[in-house]
């Protein structure tokens, strides 16, 4: 079922995103704006569009959740691949984004003391030609 769900989601949520979508939604829009006066505007006629847009709407909700889960998922796997890769780096850090936010809250203090012991005055590394810190200190 897992598996059917995130197929069907990874599906629906491409093709909403695709500019068809937004030229049939358009469409529809339009088509329903121009029938208007042919249903005499009624409360009917306001009541198809209210709904389907409500229940598209709705859906696209859960579909743009899961599809950012996803996403969100693969960066952090990612990130905790070049912590892991990196020699230097704090492996304290892997799967970080599984901790309270009382514990990140603290990691992000002590980083902010060691940004304070490195910048004392505050101030912004240099940055070289190419966009990156001049001084790799930190």
């Amino acid at each position: 079922m897992k598996t059917l769900f995130a197929r069907i989601a990874a599906t629906s949520a491409y093709w909403m995103g695709h500019y068809w979508a937004f030229i049939l939604a358009t469409l529809a829009c339009v088509i329903w704006a121009l029938s208007g006066p042919f249903f005499g505007f009624s409360d009917t006629w306001q009541l198809v569009i209210n709904t389907g847009t409500t229940v598209l709407t709705f859906l696209a909700v859960f579909l743009i959740q899961n599809s950012q889960n996803r996403e969100s998922k693969a960066v952090q796997l990612k990130l905790d691949e070049l912590i892991r890769a990196v020699r230097d780096a704090n492996d304290t850090l892997i799967d970080i984004e599984e901790t309270t936010d009382d514990e990140l809250d603290a990691l992000k203090e002590t980083y902010r003391a060691t940004a304070q012991r490195v910048r004392p005055n505050g101030s912004t590394p240099p940055v070289d030609a190419n966009g990156g810190r001049a001084n790799a200190a930190m």
